[in-house]
């Protein structure tokens, strides 16, 4: 059974040789050599292009050739939004452009006062939106596992300097419930990818594309127990140098008005399944998302 393990396939080799050519060459050359890249890779990573093809013939329904098409457009908008991450990060001259969706939405959490749950899932490129959240007149925090090679992280510190947000790392103490209730008491912005769970972490089920799948129990248990509003928000790649950026309505979730968290669920699916149908190649869920499991 295939499940995701918390930890990134990406080596810090690979991002050295991208930011050097971002670096000597521009964007655009760093892109051109993306096209072998992601062709290898569509080649021969035969386990996690299984599960994506799956995903792409049962449930989004394209046909095998299809499917196949959509696979290497799929390596390739990773490799792009990788590349995207370092260049936003590192300061390298760029023209992206964007278009916001629902930026009223976020401005209006900061005028409330009470904080806000931004929750969101690995599609697109969130490190684009996080380059958005730098309008926003408050801190932003996001929450994530602590999966990232040692020597990978090291390398991005050096190359893209201080980050403009702060990070909240789940740990099993829990000590990052308390890191999150603190920046939400100070009007701040926490940001939860609401898609992926370690094996062993409690889960919640619902249908997604008509087949059932779990998500990790903990962003939408937050939605009900914290007072604050809660908005579903993605950023997708249209074209090579332009953003979209998403923001959902406030939702207000309590237990006391009947809410539970599949209410919140159901809600962030439904969302979650309009985008995906929208830029199916920027969907990076690289193992059996539909993998049946023992939920602890």
């Amino acid at each position: 059974m295939s499940q995701w393990q918390g930890k990134s396939k990406t080596s810090a080799s690979g991002y050295r040789i991208f930011v050097f050519l971002l670096e000597k060459f521009g964007l655009g050359a760093t892109y051109f050599l993306l096209y072998f890249v992601a062709f290898y890779y569509f080649l021969f990573s035969h386990k996690t292009s299984k599960p994506i093809l799956s995903f792409y013939h049962k449930e989004l329904g394209f046909s095998k050739t299809e499917s196949f098409l959509k696979l290497y457009k799929n390596y390739f908008k990773l490799g792009q939004t990788l590349i995207d991450k370092v260049a936003m990060m590192s300061g390298v001259k760029t023209n992206f452009t964007y278009h916001f969706d629902g930026r009223h939405h976020l401005e209006e959490i900061v005028k409330l006062g009470k904080g806000g749950l931004l929750l969101s899932a690995h599609v697109g490129n969130w490190e684009a939106a996080g380059q958005m959240l730098e309008h926003i007149n408050t801190k932003v925090n996001i929450v994530m596992y602590d999966g990232e090679d040692e020597n990978i992280k090291q390398y991005l510190n050096k190359v893209t300097g201080e980050r403009t947000f702060k990070i909240i790392y789940v740990k099993n103490d829990l000590t990052h419930i308390f890191e999150i209730k603190n920046a939400l008491a100070a009007n701040e912005i926490v940001c939860i990818h609401a898609d992926r769970f370690l094996p062993g972490n409690k889960t919640i089920t619902s249908d997604f594309f008509d087949h059932k799948a779990h998500f990790p129990y903990g962003p939408f248990l937050l939605s009900l127990k914290m007072d604050a509003p809660t908005v579903f928000v993605f950023a997708f790649k249209e074209t090579d140098m332009h953003y979209h950026f998403y923001s959902s309505d406030l939702n207000y979730y309590n237990k006391q008005n009947g809410d539970t968290e599949q209410t919140v669920l159901k809600d962030f699916i439904a969302d979650l399944e309009v985008k995906v149908k929208k830029y199916p190649e920027q969907w990076f869920n690289y193992y059996d998302f539909y993998a049946e499991i023992n939920p602890a």
